[in-house]
């Protein structure tokens, strides 16, 4: 079986999103069109991001159903980093099972979970 490789986030607005994704992982889009644009993050994942009204066959439901995970070694400073950005945060950093986590969320509600991958 094929590792995947690529996640599609449908959003309302692909060249917003694009714009907030730009900023956060720090890198231009690869691909970008009114209703499409693609990330090659240096690990060989791919993020793309489809305008919503005009996926094949036509998608149902809202974002937030989906949760994209940034490993980091240091999930404070992420999250001073972050919130001085002005992103929506409805986590704050945490103490959980798995380690020191907190949430954000993207222009369409889509959540970003940026963790420690060190268990305590």
């Amino acid at each position: 079986m094929p590792d995947p490789s690529l996640v599609i986030l449908y959003v309302d607005r692909p060249e917003a999103s694009a714009a907030f994704y730009a900023d956060l992982l720090g890198q231009s889009p690869v691909e970008a069109s009114p209703t499409f644009a693609m990330f090659a993050l240096p690990s060989g994942f791919k993020l793309g991001l489809w305008a919503r009204h005009t996926v094949e066959p036509a998608a149902t439901g809202a974002g937030g159903g989906t949760e994209l995970a940034f490993p980091v070694a240091d999930v404070d400073a992420v999250y001073l980093d972050w919130a001085g950005r002005g992103l929506a945060v409805i986590q704050p950093p945490t103490e959980m099972d798995f380690g020191r986590t907190f949430v954000g969320l993207d222009p369409d509600g889509h959540r970003l979970r940026v963790y420690d991958p060190v268990m305590p």
